[in-house]
């Protein structure tokens, strides 16, 4: 889990409570202006034809989602997976990804290469028409590829054009050759090199393939890729192909890193890994099958935990939306329980079956589809959600089929799945009654908001604020500082209760998080609402000291467990007030580090008057002018938005930090303690 900066001080100070909302006033055209628009010329040659890749280039968003550093990763990704395909097609065993000191990326694969003779129809070679035209590769229809990854077969031509250099090598037919290009255009013929020139990227192999782009200045708004970003998705490749070998390094200047991947186990080693240190009831369950021309893979295991941890995957591509097969996988997986626990005498009546939801609880799982490229159907060009309806009923019958099968030749294991989510339907039961006692006594009293909430005057979500203070002094203050009309106050009274050890109905309970439920609006748990949600910038302001990191942290587990929406939609902020306020006769300035606090004194430091510097050790020290000019002004204040990279690598966080296993814990201290920052 990430925070960074959405908004920088200004130097100069705003007054107090100026915060508007602007809007451009559109003023409609007149009657005659509208008459000769509608009567204009429109003809043949209004119409635009865009060829070879101009439409790439024009549209880009289109193709890779955005033109941010998300679609600057997307690109690479591209590459990445039609290298992957080779994998998945059986011929490639090795793919070694280099991030370059130009911010160049280079990406070799010891697969069989693309064919390079000409093609009769173009006169020109398979290798050029694969990397200057759209629909063009070995993914549509032919048997080249039976599944892949890349985009729907595009997925090099699109990089090349967004690209200001290209370069393809490749080495097939005991011979090396190589073509250049620039923003999808090739700039060199196909030419053969020897293959004991520089061409020859990797003696250990007869054939593959080796590209080299460098993504282009006037699409991307940055070139500089992240090197966890890029890690995260190869890890999760190595999960799913197992037993191919990734070599990924880093060799800019400054930034040299090198990881390598390689999984015997596959999806088991990846869902043994989700619940590592999470205490696991039994071994990981592992079902594949092969029905027609789809291939469906799963493995899940249950752990001691309340948290849910489940992954999907069609060919390599992460269905972060989940989908038909996400589905069918849940179905099969209620099912599966419900009737082994009527068949042993578990469930005796109608109402003691289990629901969806009671399986989620502590579930750790992969569901991986594979299939024809060219049969798949995403919803939406980014590929998040499967929305094939024919996969569902296969998914279904195998995972049913195969639960069905363990649970009978492991009854112990079987046992364990049904205590844990027998005691999840109970835990289930009493959270539905304490939310309806929670909203019975706020019907008795008038309001469904809490007594302490401050509210806003605003209803409008997406202008509207709301605070999470530590105490009730800081509250107090903030209330009198804030702009009421969009910002409103919750206290936080204490230390809140760890949700990483709970149950929902024992969260509800907590009067703490209960109000901040309450006032959030949305709900939580199976009746989660999210377009309910009240406000769209929630706001986490604690404390600059060890007591305020605590309750912010438990704040983050409660938010990341319970409500990961607000964060995926990057609505949760974390307050930043100032460390230290610096006064010097009628010239007062705020320092929001140690670093900074430094640069200021060196500043001031004119004159004979001595300059009194004030650390602040909590909110309650500033009075609501203060707390207003330096924390809460949105034309001052510095936020910083809450956002999550990589989800295992935040899940594993949360698990070491907040969990029950004590080892784990005391190691990440000890191995920190050096660079802990100490307010002693």
């Amino acid at each position: 889990m990430t925070r960074k900066k959405t908004t920088k001080k200004s130097v100069k100070k705003a007054p107090k409570k100026t915060a508007k909302i602007s809007a451009k006033k559109i003023i409609p055209k007149a009657k005659s202006d509208l008459a000769k628009t509608q009567k204009s010329d429109y003809s043949a040659k209004h119409i635009q034809v865009l060829e070879g890749l101009e439409p790439v280039r024009k549209r880009p968003g289109m193709y890779i989602g955005s033109t941010d550093v998300a679609g600057l990763h997307e690109s690479l990704r591209e590459i990445i997976d039609n290298a992957v395909d080779e994998a998945l097609a059986g011929f490639a065993k090795n793919v070694w990804i280099t991030l370059n000191n130009d911010n160049t990326v280079t990406v070799i694969d010891d697969g069989r290469g693309i064919p390079v003779d000409i093609m009769p129809q173009y006169k020109k070679s398979a290798l050029e028409i694969v990397m200057t035209k759209l629909h063009a590769g070995g993914k549509f229809g032919g048997s080249a590829y039976k599944i892949s990854g890349g985009l729907h077969g595009v997925g090099a031509s699109v990089v090349n054009a967004l690209s200001e250099w290209m370069r393809v090598e490749v080495k097939r037919n005991h011979k090396a050759y190589f073509q250049e290009y620039s923003r999808g255009v090739a700039k060199t013929p196909l030419k053969e090199a020897k293959l004991d020139s520089k061409t020859d990227f990797n003696s250990s192999f007869s054939t593959g393939t080796k590209v080299t782009f460098l993504p282009d200045k006037q699409i991307f708004s940055t070139l500089i890729f992240d090197f966890d970003t890029v890690k995260k998705a190869i890890r999760e490749r190595a999960y799913l192909v197992p037993k191919l070998f990734f070599h990924f390094k880093d060799e800019r200047e400054g930034l040299k890193k090198e990881v390598n991947y390689y999984f015997e186990g596959g999806i088991t080693s990846l869902v043994e890994k989700l619940n590592e240190n999470k205490g696991p009831l039994h071994e990981a369950i592992f079902i594949q099958k092969m029905e027609g021309d789809v291939e469906v893979e799963a493995s899940l295991q249950y752990n001691n935990g309340y948290v849910e941890n489940v992954q999907s995957y069609v060919n390599v591509i992460n269905t972060v939306n989940g989908g038909t097969h996400l589905t069918g996988f849940r179905m099969a997986l209620t099912r599966a329980i419900n009737d082994y626990g009527k068949k042993i005498g578990s469930f005796k009546e109608e109402e003691d079956s289990v629901t969806g939801d009671d399986t989620k609880e502590g579930l750790s799982a992969v569901v991986f589809i594979k299939m024809p490229q060219d049969r798949i159907q995403f919803e939406g060009q980014t590929k998040g959600k499967l929305g094939n309806a024919e996969i569902q009923p296969v998914v279904q019958t195998i995972i049913k089929e195969g639960l069905s099968t363990f649970f009978e030749e492991n009854p112990g294991e079987a046992r364990k799945i049904l205590e844990k989510v027998y005691l999840a339907a109970k835990a289930r039961l009493a959270a539905k009654a304490a939310k309806e006692a929670i909203l019975r006594k706020g019907a008795l009293e008038g309001s469904s908001l809490p007594g302490k909430l401050a509210d806003c005057q605003e209803k409008d979500p997406s202008v509207s604020e709301l605070y999470l203070v530590e105490g009730d002094s800081a509250a107090g203050t903030a209330k009198g500082g804030r702009d009421r009309k969009f910002q409103a106050i919750l206290p936080i009274g204490g230390k809140i209760l760890n949700t990483e050890r709970a149950r929902l109905d024992k969260i509800i309970e907590h009067d703490e998080l209960k109000n901040v439920i309450i006032a959030l609006g949305m709900g939580i748990g199976e009746t989660v609402k999210f377009e309910k949600l009240r406000y769209h910038r929630v706001i986490i302001m604690t404390d600059a000291d060890v007591d305020g990191e605590h309750i912010e942290t438990l704040l983050l587990t409660f938010f990341y467990r319970h409500l990961p929406q607000i964060i995926q939609e990057g609505y949760l902020y974390i307050a930043q007030p100032p460390l230290y306020k610096l006064n010097r006769g009628k010239d007062t300035r705020y320092a929001y580090s140690d670093e900074e606090k430094e640069k200021i004194l060196l500043e001031m430091k004119s004159g004979n008057l001595i300059i009194n510097v004030q650390r602040y050790k909590g909110l309650g020290e500033m009075n609501k002018d203060q707390l207003w000019d330096t924390t809460m002004n949105p034309a001052n204040r510095v936020l910083k938005q809450v956002t999550v990279a990589d989800v295992e690598e935040a899940d594993e966080t949360f698990t070491m930090l907040m969990g029950d296993e004590v080892p784990p814990r005391k190691h990440f201290i000890q191995s920190n303690a050096q660079t802990a920052t100490l307010d002693i």
